[in-house]
């Protein structure tokens, strides 16, 4: 099978950024009060966004090879690092430490069916899998019935 690739272009100002990805346009910014504009989440706040969509996406492909009832997902994620790093010091990771994610999915299929539904869907969710195999985040996700 050929690769896919994915493209992006970007023009930015100050620290706003704006993303064009086809069709699509979406800003990359911070809050007023650190020099943005706030037309859009910050950074970081987007990679955790990526990650949720990504974990959805893959999701439903999943539960439509497994024969799940999916009739939806809602993410909470929340990812932890200390601001010294990225502010400069060098003592200090500038990176998540931790990502916890707790998914509750709106379904009749049993826990046990959920639980698969989640181990096949980390296992090929591309974003979730850059950040585990960096080796330095700890993630911690669990997925319940809503």
């Amino acid at each position: 099978m050929a690769l896919v690739k994915f493209n992006i272009e970007t023009t930015s100002q100050k620290v706003t950024t704006e993303v064009k990805a086809g069709a699509h346009t979406f800003f990359i910014d911070e809050p007023k009060n650190l020099g943005g504009n706030d037309k859009g989440a910050n950074p970081l706040n987007t990679l955790l966004g990526s990650l949720a969509g990504c974990e959805n996406a893959i999701a439903n492909i999943v539960a439509k090879e497994m024969k799940f009832n999916l009739n939806g997902i809602d993410f909470k994620i929340q990812g932890t690092l200390d601001p010294r790093g990225l502010m400069g010091d060098a003592s200090v990771k500038q990176y998540f430490e931790t990502i916890t994610i707790e998914a509750v999915v709106d379904t009749d299929e049993s826990n046990e069916r959920i639980q698969e539904l989640k181990e096949k869907t980390d296992s090929r969710c591309p974003v979730f899998n850059i950040l585990k195999d960096t080796n330095f985040i700890k993630i911690q996700s669990t997925w319940r019935k809503k």
